[in-house]
C-alpha cells in the first residue's frame, strides 16, 4: 500500500483530512475511494486508513488500526557528513536514511565547495528535511530521522561532549589512517556511532587533527579512495552487514 507520512496524532475511527501535498500525491497515483493507504508520524509505528473522500486538492481516510511495525537498526547513527556540491547531497541524504542513519548532520569545513549560512541554509535544511520524509515513506521506516541545521565544523565539534560517553563510538574517514574496517568491534556499540566524513577533498588535516583530540578514531576503507558522496554509504552498508542491521 501507499505510505504517507504525516506528522499528526491518530486515533484509530477518527476522520483525518491529508496535507495538501499528500493529496496531490494521491492524486498522482489514481487512488480510488476505499483504497487503503499506510499513514506513520515518525513516532514508530504505522497506520491502516481508507480513503473516503477525495478532492482536486483535499482527501479524506478514516483511520484504522495500530501496527508496531519497525524497520530500524538494532544501533543508532549519526552522520555527520560535509556538504557535498551539486546533486550529490540530495542523494547521500536519500540513501543514508535507506541504510538506516537516525540522524545527519551537514557540516560546513575548510575545503567544502559549498557555502551555506542564513536564510539559505535554512532553506537547505528544509529541503533535506523533506528528502528524509520521502526517503522513510519509500523505505519504510516509520521513525523520521532528525536533519540538524548545517553548521562550520568547529561549531559542530564544539558543540560535542569533551569525549564520548561510555559506550559510544565516534569514527572519521580518512585516507591516512591506519585501522582497517575489521578491526572495529563485531557487536554494535550501545552508545550509538558518530561517523565523520569530509567533503570533496576531505577534512583538513587541521580538522582531523581537532577530531582526534576530541576522541574520533581514523578508519581507513582500504588502498581506494573513494569520494564524498560514495564513502558514508559504503560504510553505512558494511556496519549493517557487520552489525545486523539487514
Amino acid at each position: 500500500m501507499p505510505r504517507f507520512f504525516v506528522d499528526t496524532l491518530y486515533q484509530p475511527g477518527e476522520l483525518v483530512a491529508l496535507p495538501e501535498a499528500v493529496a496531490r500525491h494521491i492524486q498522482v497515483l489514481r487512488l480510488h475511494l476505499d483504497d487503503c493507504v499506510v499513514l506513520f508520524n515518525g513516532r514508530g509505528g504505522q497506520y491502516e486508513a481508507k480513503l473516503v473522500e477525495i478532492g482536486r486538492r483535499s482527501a479524506t481516510v478514516r483511520i484504522g488500526e495500530f501496527a508496531a511495525i519497525e524497520a530500524e537498526p538494532p544501533y543508532r547513527i549519526t552522520l555527520a557528513q560535509g556538504v557535498a556540491g551539486g546533486d550529490k547531497m540530495d542523494w547521500l541524504i536519500e540513501k543514508a536514511v535507506e541504510l538506516g542513519a537516525e540522524r545527519l548532520a551537514p557540516l560546513i569545513s575548510a575545503r567544502s565547495v559549498v557555502r551555506l549560512a542564513g536564510e539559505r541554509a535554512a532553506r537547505r535544511q528544509a529541503h533535506w528535511q523533506a528528502l528524509v520524509e520521502a526517503a522513510c515513506e519509500q523505505c519504510g521506516r516509520n521513525r523520521v530521522p532528525g536533519i540538524e541545521p548545517p553548521r562550520e565544523f568547529a561549531q559542530w565539534l564544539d558543540a560535542l561532549p569533551a569525549a564520548p560517553d561510555h559506550g559510544e563510538l565516534w569514527l572519521m574517514l580518512s585516507p591516512r589512517a591506519s585501522l582497517s574496517f575489521d578491526a572495529l568491534p563485531a557487536v554494535a556499540p550501545s552508545g550509538g556511532i558518530t561517523l565523520l566524513i569530509g567533503p570533496e577533498g576531505g577534512l583538513a588535516p587541521e580538522e582531523e587533527a581537532a577530531a582526534g583530540a576530541r576522541g574520533f578514531i581514523s578508519l581507513a576503507l582500504g588502498p581506494r579512495v573513494l569520494r564524498t558522496e560514495t564513502a558514508g554509504i559504503a560504510v553505512l552498508a558494511a556496519l549493517a552487514a557487520r552489525w545486523g542491521g539487514w
